[in-house]
């Protein structure tokens, strides 16, 4: 069995999920989005404190910020627009695993499969907590690959489509 290959932290923060970030509707709990409201002409990256508006294909709600104002918590697997629980989330024994997208969750698939793991030495320029180094340390460990991993799995099963639920 060959391991896995080795992994550099690509240094990004919070702020690189943020553009879509999936969530529980608060009308029916099936799969909403929160995204940018809209978008100025010639602008394709929207910048973090861009409004944004939550929207559900399935019942047909939608949200939009009054300000934009986010409020992280990074304890609590909600959006820090709408305060909307996060559609990834999965319990372990160990504690509550959560990403904000599909490629959230896959940086840090990535990330727990890697038995080789690097970051910037500390002398390089950068941030120094990435998004990585804040994940907690039961998702580190390597005795817990495993259930991280089945955990995740579970999570990128779970349907994107507009059906309730």
């Amino acid at each position: 069995m060959t391991s896995p290959p080795r992994f550099r932290d690509p240094g990004w923060s919070r702020d690189h999920f943020i553009d879509t970030v999936l969530v529980r509707c608060p009308r029916c709990s099936g799969p909403a989005r929160v995204a940018p409201a809209s978008l100025p002409p010639g602008i394709t990256h929207p910048s973090p404190h861009a409004r944004r508006t939550l929207t559900c294909l399935a019942c047909g709600l939608s949200r939009y910020t009054k300000d934009s104002t986010l409020r992280f918590h990074w304890s609590s697997p909600t959006d820090p627009c709408f305060q909307a629980p996060l559609w990834f989330q999965a319990e372990t024994r160990h504690g509550l695993l959560w990403a904000y997208n599909r490629e959230h969750l896959e940086l840090i698939r990535r990330f727990v499969a890697s038995t080789l793991r690097e970051r910037d030495p500390w002398y390089e320029p950068g941030r120094k907590m990435t998004l990585l180094a804040r994940l907690p340390a039961w998702v580190k460990r390597s005795r817990n690959r495993t259930e991280v991993l089945r955990a995740i799995e579970r999570l990128q099963r779970l349907p994107i489509d507009p059906t309730p639920m």
